[in-house]
C-alpha cells in the first residue's frame, strides 16, 4: 500500500476550505486511477492507494479531525477482494460523517486491452482467463459501486496528461467553459455507432461522394470533396443550425456538472460527409472558446 503526503500548495481554494474533502477514486482495473490518484496528489491531497475497506472509516475519521490534512484521496478496487462487497455500506456511514466525492474511472474494452499489452502487466482477477473476459468479470463485480458514483470518467481516448489536466480543472478553481472537454467524432454506420456518443447527428440526408468516381477513393478532408458537400445549401444550413444549438446547449451542460460530451456525426461509411461536417463543426466550436478534439473513427475504412 502506497502512502503519500503532500504539503498543500496556498493557492488552492481548498486549503481555504474549514471542511476537509475526501475523494475516492475507484474503477476497472487500466482505466487510470493511478493517474487521478497523483493529480490530487500533486493538487495536496494527502493521498492512498489500495487502502483496505475496512480501514476506510478510519482514515475519513483522521482526515475530518486533523487539522493539517485539508483534503484526501484514496484508491479502493477489484485489489480488495472479497472485501469490496462491504464498499457500498462503508461508503454510505462515511458520507454522513465527512464530504465524500466517488469517482469512476472506466475505458472501452479495447482501450484497456491494449493499455493491458503496453504495460505486460497482469489483469489482478489473475491470468487464468484473457483480458478481455477479466475486463468483463471486473465490470460485473463494479456495477453496483459505478451506479453511486457522483463522476464517472471515461478515459478512453484520455492520455495521461490530458486526464491528469482534466482531474485538476475538476478538482481546483471553479467550473467554466474550459473545464468542458468536447469530443466531436465522425464514424460510418455500417460499423455502428459510437457507444460513447451523447448527441448523434446522421448526415446521410447530403448527397453522397462515394457515387462520383473521382471522389471515392478520397476523404471528407480533401479539399475537393469537401467543396462538392459545401456546395449544396442543405449543407451550409445544416452546419450552421447545428453549430448554433450546440453553442446554446453547452452552457447548460456546463451548468448541469457534465464533464465531457462526445459529439458523433455519421454517414454511410464514415470517410466523406460526416468527416467534413465534423471538422467544420470542431472548427467552429473551437473558434466559440471552447477545448475541442475531433476524431474519424472509420475515415481509413475500405481504402484499397
Amino acid at each position: 500500500m502506497r502512502r503519500t503526503q503532500k504539503k498543500v500548495p496556498s493557492g488552492l481554494s481548498r486549503a481555504a476550505s474549514r471542511n476537509p474533502e475526501l475523494v475516492i477514486i475507484t474503477g476497472l482495473s487500466g482505466s487510470g486511477k493511478g493517474s487521478v490518484l497523483k493529480a490530487l496528489e500533486d493538487l495536496g491531497y494527502y493521498s492512498v492507494d489500495n487502502l483496505p475497506v475496512d480501514l476506510i472509516p478510519k482514515f475519513a475519521e483522521l482526515t475530518r479531525d486533523n487539522p493539517g490534512i485539508q483534503a484526501a484521496a484514496l484508491v479502493v478496487d477489484v485489489r480488495e477482494g472479497e472485501g469490496l462487497k462491504r464498499f457500498p455500506a462503508v461508503f454510505a456511514g462515511i458520507r454522513s460523517a465527512i464530504p465524500t466525492k466517488l469517482i469512476f474511472l472506466e475505458a472501452d474494452d479495447q482501450a484497456i486491452v491494449r493499455r493491458f499489452s503496453e504495460t505486460r502487466r497482469p489483469h489482478p482477477l489473475g491470468t487464468g482467463r484473457s483480458i478481455l473476459k477479466s475486463i468483463r468479470s471486473e465490470r460485473a463485480q463494479l456495477a453496483a459501486i459505478r451506479g453511486m458514483a457522483d463522476l464517472i470518467i471515461n478515459t478512453s481516448k484520455f492520455t495521461v496528461h490530458e486526464l491528469r489536466e482534466f482531474i485538476g480543472e475538476q478538482f481546483h478553481g471553479e467550473r467554466s467553459q474550459s473545464n468542458l472537454m468536447i469530443y466531436v467524432a465522425s464514424f460510418g454506420y455500417r460499423n455502428g455507432i459510437p457507444p460513447d456518443s451523447d448527441l448523434v447527428f446522421d448526415v446521410r440526408f447530403l448527397p453522397n461522394p462515394n457515387y462520383i468516381p473521382r471522389f471515392k477513393n478520397l476523404t471528407g478532408r480533401n479539399p475537393g470533396v469537401a467543396r462538392y458537400i459545401r456546395s449544396f445549401p442543405q449543407t451550409t444550413e445544416f452546419i450552421q443550425r447545428i453549430s448554433d444549438m450546440l453553442i446554446y446547449l453547452l452552457p447548460h451542460y456546463i451548468h448541469e456538472g457534465k464533464s465531457y460530451l462526445t459529439i458523433s456525426f455519421g454517414c454511410t461509411g464514415g470517410r466523406h460527409r460526416s468527416v467534413m461536417i465534423a471538422d467544420q463543426i470542431h472548427k467552429r466550436l473551437t473558434a466559440a472558446g471552447y477545448k475541442v478534439k475531433v476524431n474519424h473513427r472509420d475515415i481509413a475504412a475500405g481504402q484499397p
